[in-house]
């Protein structure tokens, strides 16, 4: 598998990103986001960070950028895109993924590890997670706060299209488990068509025993 990450002005994880590819196999390249071409690729990454310092809207300018017509035209020809954190927040801007990122719901910043269950392990991000096993993985974020209207919600469990949501350590999906608010817990989803996943944890972060965990390894897995 080929994978490109994408780097805009203030992304902060790309290179995090490009060695957790690396370290599974993936071969890497990095591309700006001034480019016009986007490489031969299996998988397009858009990294966490602060694109374009979060001006406006998270993610917002990022979406506007030369190279995401490349990568939305890689998607709708089946390509796989992941978008974590900012990339999430790149995504929805961008029309890739349904809904909005807001300001999370006690007005902080949050950074911390945190676990989610997997309530989707059918997609190609997530086949080596068993299905509603919990992952312990860091989030960090100021506006990570998932919302969408209710039938847009209702389409999402419909389409099981909600991959991660925010649990305890135990499973259970509550009140008390969500760290911003938002809807139905929600950490992660994918486009209908299964090839565009957007999440708020950060894998890379948790994919070696040196950093404090390896729960995330098993998204990097899930892409072979």
């Amino acid at each position: 598998m080929k994978a490109s990450v994408i780097v805009f002005p203030g992304s902060n994880c790309d290179r995090d990103i490009k060695i957790s590819l690396q370290k599974f196999g993936i071969k890497t390249s990095m591309v700006w986001h001034a480019d016009a071409k986007l490489p031969k690729s299996d998988l397009v990454v858009l990294p966490g960070g602060f694109s374009y310092g979060d001006y406006l809207r998270c993610g917002s300018i990022a979406s506007k950028s030369r190279i995401m017509k490349e990568v939305i035209n890689h998607s709708k020809k089946g390509g796989l895109v992941m978008g974590i954190c900012n990339g999430f927040q790149v995504l929805v801007e961008s029309g890739l993924l349904p809904g909005v990122l807001i300001r999370n719901i006690n007005l902080k910043f949050i950074c911390r590890n945190i676990t989610v269950k997997v309530t989707n392990n059918k997609t190609n991000f997530t086949s080596k997670a068993k299905r509603n096993s919990v992952l312990e993985i860091p989030i960090a974020h100021n506006e990570g706060n998932y919302f969408a209207s209710k039938d847009l919600i209702g389409q999402l469990e419909d389409n099981n299209q909600i991959v991660l949501q925010y649990c305890d350590a135990t499973g259970n999906i509550n009140e008390q488990s969500n760290p911003n608010g938002s809807m139905k817990n929600i950490a992660g989803i994918i486009n209908k068509k299964g090839n565009v996943f957007g999440l708020m944890p950060h894998p890379e972060r948790a994919a070696d025993s040196l950093l404090g965990g390896i729960d995330g390894s098993l998204i990097f897995k899930s892409l072979k």
